[in-house]
């Protein structure tokens, strides 16, 4: 492994994935998936409702209650030709603000088939009970390989009503199928709760209303936090090295009483569902390191080579958690809203968490890298076995619990 994680070569984490073993629907029920254990280098198969039987006793459950909107747009112009808004993030307020908005705002957005929309704005009607609902787009600039476009509707019905009901719950692009009516159902947790995210956070998907009350019968406690995943979770490293790949940077949300209980159980297990729970764990932090050297940081920001530099300051994660709500107290903060670009890739040290429930991952992404960074070369052994024993691949596929031999 190298000693610089910038000089990781991405080839080294791709596998062949068959399209038939990427699973197109979600099963039935969904604590019925298959799950595969990797623990003291072994691995166990089981069904997902039987989870119980292998987290660490005393486990703190971590979930990601970010809910998935409806992002995407269609406009149909007078020639026929169908423009696609993709809302990926509001511009400039924070998503719970302009999810509020009752008349217009303006959100970063990809734009399908933008060559065909030459100029003016775009239009479109739907009804919401009895009243129709006119909607407007223009586009306004390019940011990157987006746009920025400027909402505008009638009818007085916030944007979060409005793209409820006029938009297409955006499924992952490599299911190469159209949204179905038990999409919007099946591709959101049954826990979620703040509006924001293009993604699901698939982990929580195997997750049942029955097993997570089975699961506070049995004393394992349970928590949420917020990260809104962004479409940039799709992006596959398309760089030789992961050092010149660009990460994408999510929303972050998590509250006083969040650090509070977390901090209670320093000591004991720590499991995540998700990566983008792991990601926002080990994110804040790294806040805490950053508020550490620097006390007078105005908001939370973690960029993608943060660990690699702020390592060697040997910051507990109890000191770093504590100054992160020590930083909230002065500003009379509850809730932190921040982001973060964090990279986590073999030769990463953890701080918080002793395990991970995950889903099995796209080859050369980013989250297999975060897995590589957990349990090593055991991933390939993992891997190959759920290939070689029917287990079903990304989103609406089976899970795993891999509880590394050096968990905290």
């Amino acid at each position: 492994m190298p000693r610089d994680p910038r000089q990781i070569t991405i080839a080294d984490y791709d596998y062949p994935l068959p399209d038939d073993r990427i699973a197109k629907f979600p099963i039935e029920q969904r604590d019925q998936s298959k799950l595969l254990v990797y623990r003291l280098g072994q691995i166990a198969e089981s069904r997902f409702f039987h989870i119980a039987d292998f987290l660490p006793k005393g486990t703190l459950l971590l979930f990601n209650n970010t809910k998935v909107i409806h992002a995407r747009l269609f406009f149909r112009k007078p020639t026929g030709s169908v423009i696609e808004i993709f809302c990926l993030e509001p511009w400039n307020e924070p998503i719970a603000t302009a999810f509020e908005e009752r008349q217009h705002c303006t959100w970063l957005c990809f734009i399908g088939n933008n060559k065909k929309w030459k100029e003016g704005s775009l239009s479109s009607e739907f009804k919401n009970q009895n009243t129709k609902i006119k909607i407007e787009v223009s586009r306004r600039e390019a940011v990157g390989n987006a746009w920025l476009v400027d909402f505008v509707w009638t009818g007085g019905i916030s944007f979060a009503e409005l793209i409820d009901q006029a938009g297409v719950i955006p499924l992952p692009p490599y299911l190469h199928r159209d949204a179905q009516e038990s999409d919007n159902t099946r591709y959101q947790t049954v826990y979620a709760l703040h509006e924001g995210s293009v993604a699901a956070p698939t982990a929580g998907l195997h997750f049942s209303d029955k097993l997570l009350n089975e699961l506070k019968d049995k004393g394992f406690q349970t928590d949420y936090i917020t990260l809104h995943v962004g479409a940039g979770t799709f992006k596959p490293v398309s760089t030789d090295t992961i050092g010149d790949h660009e990460m994408h940077i999510e929303k972050v949300q998590i509250s006083h009483n969040n650090l509070q209980n977390i901090i209670a159980h320093f000591g004991q297990p720590i499991i995540p569902v998700g990566t983008t729970t792991v990601r926002t764990l080990e994110s804040v932090y790294w806040f805490g390191v950053k508020l550490t050297l620097q006390p007078d940081l105005e908001e939370m920001h973690v960029n993608q080579w943060d660990p690699y530099t702020l390592e060697q300051y040997g910051i507990s994660a109890e000191d770093s958690y504590r100054k992160v709500l020590e930083w909230m107290d002065n500003k009379g903060i509850e809730t932190i809203h921040g982001d973060t670009q964090l990279l986590i890739a073999p030769g990463y040290k953890f701080h918080i968490i002793s395990g991970l429930i995950t889903n099995f991952h796209q080859p050369k992404s980013t989250l297999l890298l975060l897995v590589s960074a957990l349990i090593g070369d055991a991933w390939k052994v993992c891997y190959r076995y759920a290939l070689d024993n029917g287990f079903r691949f990304l989103s609406y596929g089976d899970s795993c619990l891999f509880l590394p031999d050096n968990a905290k």
